[in-house]
């Protein structure tokens, strides 16, 4: 069955030409550093969060200049982290449509040479070589499309997680 699925890809990889695998290469990466990403918010980031509001509580006083310039530190630094990767999943996201577009004018390229070179319309070999041509735009659509929802996520889940650790480090009133 396996073997199947992967003369199935392999099929559509070779409709679609060389520019393809570079989006299967884009997509491969995107998916790791999203199921990452997904991973460190779900299970990792508890462990900082709760390490900066033990710290924070162990601390003396929290009204204090001092006191706020760490408080900032500490949540510039969970901000770092929560955003770790996601300038790259971004950078990926864009690139795919434009591979797409690569691909299909290569594709396109492909074709006009064909009709050049055959010296006539031949409107099998043309219909052949636009499919060719459109599949790396379908592509790059896709995986940026399943990309920007994804990254939407993970945008979110990120803006709570530090909403949430803000909150834990909260300032107290300072008593008269």
């Amino acid at each position: 069955m396996m073997l199947d699925v992967w003369h199935q890809v392999q099929s559509f990889m070779g409709r679609g030409g060389p520019v393809l695998w570079v989006i299967l290469a884009m997509l491969a990466l995107m998916w790791i550093l999203i199921i990452e990403r997904l991973l460190y918010l779900n299970l990792g980031y508890g462990a900082l969060r709760r390490r900066l509001q033990a710290d924070w509580q162990a601390r003396e006083e929290h009204g204090s200049w001092h006191a706020r310039a760490i408080r900032g530190r500490w949540l510039a630094q969970a901000e770092l982290e929560l955003g770790r990767h996601l300038i790259l999943i971004r950078t990926l996201v864009v690139l795919c449509p434009m591979l797409g577009l690569l691909g299909t004018v290569t594709g396109m390229i492909g074709v006009f040479d064909t009709l050049a070179a055959a010296n006539r319309f031949n409107p099998e070999s043309m219909a052949g070589g636009i499919s060719r041509a459109t599949i790396p735009t379908m592509a790059g659509m896709v995986v940026a499309l399943l990309g920007v929802l994804l990254l939407s996520r993970l945008d979110s889940q990120a803006k709570r997680a530090l909403a949430g650790t803000r909150d834990g480090l909260r300032e107290e009133k300072v008593l008269p």
